[in-house]
């Protein structure tokens, strides 16, 4: 299948923006990019800016259904509600349920999403039929709405360093790492997905087991991890292991450039280094750590560093990846008193190419010969974004979600005229999932 695309503006490697791009598609491919030139008979015009595809490097696809259900309250009881919606879901649910989300990220420009998956077994632990069955309801739900997906499959073993399992938790684990390995060896997510592994946090998982697990994707799959989040992690995993998470990951040969550390907010300046001198990569979510007051990551000291930087909007309290670029620097301008920390070439291409790349989709994120064929065009004249020149600054510092009007992922065409081409109704779908889910 073939398809030409005429972009009124686009932003090509490496990083600047051309008029006039013609975007010839063959399959899932771009096999010709040209700038400069006249639209050609036939192709299809894209009016605005198109950027590459857009990858949700962290996310919680259940906890959509939190989304203002508790702005009020603190961490404890958004956790408790958390496990409550956790505890419903059977794999019919939540297919449902991902399906509406991932379609919701498509309509934002979101072409590739990595789902940190523990949500594995039935109430209490029992095993499906198929162990990996909800994982693969997850794929099923990504490929249907249009969006290709890594399923970062977390092992989860405690309750929080050493302490027992309970309740909806029962669910998230294999019990020890050897089922973990049995049961991830023999999840097979089907076309358009791929499996990465992820340690839950080094709460729940003790050092030998995160080594286990670092061993098996070193075979070439993604490693992910939550890492410092709170603080209050940080001191109980000092005073169990006398380290912070970070040393706890490097010196169980975890931290290797095929890391992502997810969050990373409260770090110090030796984990930092660690993070730069392995070419690992952090995924930051400022929208989640804004809501759940987690606090602001240290983005900048990471760049300089050298670290890779991704994004994910985590909990989905919002699903806007422009969002989350712009408040990595607005994070920064809170926090030093200055503006100026991340360029927005720099931003944009954490929420493109080095998102892909830490989800395993190294090719991913860069309108270019050869490259996965993902297209994401941002109105121009839109009251956000009207008056706005043509670059990578209108995306991140001016446009939101809303501001998609086409979304083509891995040549299909996903959004057309800032509608969903397969699920008709993204509101009443998402509705629905929810109702199902959140209880009385």
């Amino acid at each position: 299948m073939t398809a030409t695309y005429w972009c009124q503006y686009a932003w090509l490697p490496p990083g600047e923006v051309s008029a006039g791009v013609l975007a010839r598609i063959d399959g899932d491919r771009f096999v010709e990019v040209l700038a400069n030139v006249p639209a050609p008979p036939g192709a299809k015009s894209l009016p605005g800016l198109t950027i590459p595809g857009l990858a949700n490097a962290h996310s919680h696809a259940f906890h959509r259904a939190l989304r203002a259900r508790s702005a009020g309250a603190d961490f404890t009881a958004w956790r408790a509600e958390m496990y409550a919606v956790a505890d419903r879901l059977d794999p019919d649910s939540y297919f449902e349920l991902a399906r509406a989300v991932y379609a919701e990220m498509a309509l934002a420009g979101i072409t590739c999403v990595g789902e940190f998956h523990y949500l594995h077994h039935a109430a209490d632990g029992v095993r499906y039929t198929d162990a990996n069955e909800m994982g693969l309801a997850v794929a099923r739900a990504a490929r249907e709405a249009g969006i290709r997906i890594t399923v970062l499959d977390t092992c989860y073993l405690d309750g929080g360093f050493g302490t027992d399992l309970s309740g909806a938790q029962l669910r998230f684990s294999d019990g020890n790492v050897g089922a973990w390995l049995d049961r991830v060896s023999t999840f097979d997510p089907g076309v358009g997905a791929r499996v990465g592994a992820a340690v839950h946090s080094v709460r729940a998982v003790p050092p030998p087991a995160i080594e286990l697990v670092a061993e098996w994707a070193a075979r070439g799959a993604p490693l992910h991890a939550h890492v410092s989040e709170q603080p209050a992690e940080n001191a109980g995993c000092l005073a169990a292991y006398g380290k912070t998470p970070t040393r706890v990951l490097h010196d169980a040969g975890a931290l290797a450039s095929n890391l992502t550390a997810v969050h990373a907010t409260h770090l110090c300046p030796a984990d930092i280094a660690l993070y730069g001198l392995n070419r690992a990569t952090v995924c930051l979510c400022p929208t989640t750590e804004r809501d759940l007051a987690d606090g602001m990551g240290p983005a900048a000291a990471l760049r300089a560093a050298g670290v890779s930087l991704s994004l994910g909007s985590d909990s989905h309290a919002t699903i806007d990846m422009f969002s989350e670029a712009r408040a990595v620097e607005m994070h920064e301008r809170l926090r030093s008193g200055a503006r100026g920390h991340h360029s927005a070439g720099d931003l944009l291409r954490a929420a493109t190419s080095d998102g892909h790349a830490c989800l395993g989709w190294r090719d991913a994120g860069r309108i270019e010969v050869g490259a996965p064929a993902d297209l994401v065009t941002i109105a121009l004249d839109s009251p956000r974004t009207a008056g706005c020149p043509p670059g990578a600054a209108a995306a991140v510092f001016a446009a939101t979600a809303a501001d998609v009007r086409h979304v083509v992922a891995s040549g299909r065409v996903v959004v057309a005229d800032a509608r969903h081409t397969t699920v008709a109704d993204v509101p009443a779908a998402l509705a629905a999932a929810i109702a199902t889910v959140v209880g009385p």
